[in-house]
């Protein structure tokens, strides 16, 4: 949140002016409901002093941001975010079920790949499928008024996901073709982290190269424990979240979530026993 942050110049980074820099802030903070729709932006002077740059770059952000349809600037008032603007902070006023009723029926879906592969080695490690198995890969695109809104990308031994169609991609998720064939979901390991937009993603988005996208994955397991699907999906958080429900028994438990540090930085519980007792 902007008040919440020191008044300290911004960085200029390599690829990145400064301009762009504030829009992909001050976006974020629209996109989170930090600022609500038809609500006023900080000043001009306000965010010159918060980001200590020129007035110029100011504007040129702000300039950015009605161009994008998000802001409004009204000659001797100030800049407002638009009215009845879809924000993912939205979403949070529907119930889960709701939410997916409202989803289904409010949204279309672009089937963009399938295709029968070898597996790439990194899908591989969570499928586990033996030379020379091959995999169903899919890949789909949520859209709403025109909007792209989440890529889904499913990886399926082909053995099971062989009879798939992109007419009934269309219509259902992998997930839910797989269930209608007779496969029955038991485990799924879930992780949530964030990406960078390549070139392939950010044209499908329609969103900036590098633009910070939600990345969730899942590895689903058959009752067997067999793994039978990996699935990716990439939200940005302009449009979308994710929101989890987990009852009061499991808060600290691995189903409520696990934050993993990068190992090489915070080492394992032997290395950091070790570091102390040095």
């Amino acid at each position: 949140m902007l008040h919440c942050m020191k008044n300290e110049a911004l960085t200029r980074t390599k690829g990145t002016a400064l301009h762009r820099q504030i829009f992909l802030v001050l976006k974020d903070g629209i996109a989170q409901g930090t600022y609500a729709p038809g609500t006023a932006l900080p000043k001009e002077e306000a965010l010159v002093q918060l980001f200590g740059v020129a007035r110029a770059t100011v504007r040129r952000a702000l300039a950015d941001l009605e161009a994008e349809g998000l802001v409004q600037r009204r000659h001797g008032s100030g800049t407002y975010v638009t009215e009845n603007l879809t924000t993912g902070a939205n979403l949070s006023a529907l119930s889960f079920i709701d939410e997916l009723k409202h989803t289904a029926q409010s949204t279309d879906v672009r089937v963009v790949t399938l295709e029968t592969i070898a597996p790439p080695p990194g899908i591989n490690a969570f499928l586990r499928i033996p030379r020379p198995g091959r995999v169903v890969h899919a890949v789909r695109v949520r859209v709403a008024s025109d909007t792209p809104l989440m890529i889904t990308e499913a990886w399926v031994p082909a053995d099971i996901g062989k009879d798939i169609t992109t007419a009934a991609l269309k219509r259902s998720p992998m997930y839910a073709l797989l269930n209608a064939m007779g496969v029955r979901f038991g485990r799924v390991v879930q992780e949530i982290s964030a990406e960078s937009a390549d070139p392939y993603r950010a044209k499908l988005l329609e969103c900036d190269l590098s633009t910070a996208l939600i990345r969730m994955s899942r590895v689903m397991h058959d009752h067997t424990g067999r793994p039978v699907m990996y699935v990716t999906a990439h939200l940005t958080p302009r449009y979308s979240r994710i929101l989890m429900e987990v009852p009061g028994d499991a808060i600290d438990t691995l189903s409520a979530g696990h934050i993993i540090h990068d190992p090489s930085l915070v080492g394992s519980a032997g290395t950091r026993s070790k570091r102390s007792r040095a």
